[in-house]
């Protein structure tokens, strides 16, 4: 049986998408066993609503919320900034925020809004958050992806999907992209006290893919989603999981599924891979290659 951690006092965990889904109910788990819980938020009074939702259900009033839109480079670079204002300490970043577009929309950077958001955008975030991260080690980074890695495919030609962009496929790259990345920043991190691991939440009942949907189709999607998917709580399980346990203390690399690990894709193990997306992401975001 996975083993949470019951007390995560002293412990400060950043969770972004933290408003709705499983990012609130992560941010809901981790509040409860004790940690101090900084949100990420795009929407202000979303995210305050959030806030207080959840310092009145954990009792915890250690419940930060900073702003962002991770669509946004400027914006995520205004976030660490904002973060490191205000802690010395982070322990736990969880990069949960997503979304899947269902026609190509582009970034005020001009980039693919899914690839954007799903993997540059933690790609950014991590980075700029790494000094603080290894100076309080041990720490751990757990990026959400999705068993939609399994249906992707990376074209380092076009990562931008400026040919043929289909949202699943799409959504699919980004996710494998996702892995690729914890996978080579895990090998980057070796010996650092820094661990990076990723997961599968299962098909979870939340609002992912419905904003480009009319009132019919968005019905038609919540009605199938909550048929079919599991609670945001169950899907966060794994989340709190790796954040927490002592289970994984140490323990890098990997890939899980209900808190169990589990091999990924063949292609995702793939350093030469890993490497030039990690070198094509790096000129994405304005950063050096080697900034580890």
């Amino acid at each position: 049986m996975a083993i949470v951690d019951t007390n995560m006092q002293g412990k400060v965990c950043m969770v972004t998408g933290a408003t709705s889904g499983i990012g609130k109910a992560t941010a809901l788990g981790l509040a409860q066993i004790g940690a101090t819980v900084v949100m990420v938020a795009r929407d202000p009074a979303r995210g305050e609503i959030a806030q207080n939702e959840i310092k009145t259900k954990s009792g915890n009033n250690a419940i930060d919320l900073l702003l962002a839109d991770l669509s946004s480079q400027q914006s995520i670079r205004q976030l660490a900034e904002n973060f490191q204002q205000r802690y010395t300490q982070l322990h736990v970043l969880i990069n949960n925020a997503g979304t899947i577009r269902l026609t190509r929309r582009e970034t005020v950077d001009g980039l693919e809004m899914t690839f954007a958001v799903n993997h540059l955008a933690p790609f950014l975030l991590t980075n700029l958050l790494l000094d603080v991260l290894k100076a309080n080690a041990p720490a751990r980074i757990v990026n959400v992806s999705s068993s939609a890695h399994e249906a992707g495919y990376i074209k380092m030609d076009d990562l931008q999907t400026k040919k043929h962009y289909r949202p699943m496929r799409v959504y699919g790259q980004s996710k494998l992209a996702l892995m690729l990345f914890t996978y080579e920043l895990a090998r980057r991190l070796e010996g650092t006290g820094v661990t990076a691991n990723c997961l599968h939440p299962g098909f979870v009942a939340t609002n992912l893919g419905q904003s480009g949907l009319g009132p019919v189709g968005r019905a038609v999607a919540k009605f199938i989603v909550s048929r079919l998917g599991i609670s945001p709580e169950e899907g966060a399980k794994t989340s709190i999981y790796l954040a927490s346990s002592p289970d994984v203390e140490g323990v890098t690399g990997k890939y899980f599924v209900q808190s169990i690990p589990q091999r990924s894709v063949p292609i995702s193990y793939d350093e030469s891979l890993q490497q030039q997306l990690w070198e094509e992401s790096a000129r994405l975001v304005n950063l050096p290659a080697k900034v580890l």
